[in-house]
């Protein structure tokens, strides 16, 4: 299947455009490759772009004051990533985006974006509710990370995604999880 039809059903999935409206939607996007490891988005820049996975995983990470790395989300084939807080506010990228595998994404330019939805009800619907589901499912995360155990955490990861287990490589698991490779190993192991 290709990027158009890729897009296609996954905003199907939630609303109903016409061809016409979904080629002149198409065409917003810019087609981008990536390799593993490559940088999408590094602190300190300027993020005027949203990223749809064609192909392949990323990351979103922050790496704190003693560089110690935390995965903020991973972002599979169908997913959507950037540095929100940035895209949303024009402040200086505080997050990575990159490649944990060779990738192929969609591009979003924010203002491209912007006029689609003024242009196109539907389209409007579909950012608003792909934006409650990313803040439904970061709020799940949280309370979570907040209330559960480490053994709880990876087995709801587990469960939820099982796919990531065979691309992630386990020490970005544990930085997802909150935890360190040894305790990671010992959860896997168990």
């Amino acid at each position: 299947m290709n990027a158009k039809e890729i897009l296609r059903q996954h905003i199907a999935k939630t609303i109903s455009i016409s061809d016409d409206q979904f080629d002149y939607f198409f065409s917003h996007f810019k087609l981008q490759s990536f390799k593993k490891g490559q940088a999408i988005i590094s602190k300190g820049d300027t993020v005027d772009r949203e990223y749809f996975v064609i192909e392949g995983c990323l990351k979103t990470f922050y790496i704190n004051s003693d560089l110690k790395m935390f995965i903020l989300q991973f972002a599979m084939p169908t997913w959507w990533a950037s540095d929100y807080e940035a895209l949303y506010t024009g402040i200086k990228s505080n997050v990575g985006v990159d490649c944990i595998t060779d990738a192929e994404v969609l591009c979003l330019h924010t203002e491209d974006r912007e006029k689609l939805c003024q242009e196109i009800h539907a389209i409007e619907h579909f950012f608003r509710w792909r934006t409650n589901k990313g803040y439904v499912a970061s709020q799940k995360r949280l309370l979570s990370l907040m209330n559960n155990d480490a053994r709880h955490r990876y087995e709801e990861l587990l469960a939820l995604y099982p796919q990531l287990y065979n691309l992630v490589p386990k020490n970005l698991i544990a930085a997802y999880l909150g935890v360190s490779r040894e305790t990671l190993s010992r959860l896997y192991n168990s």
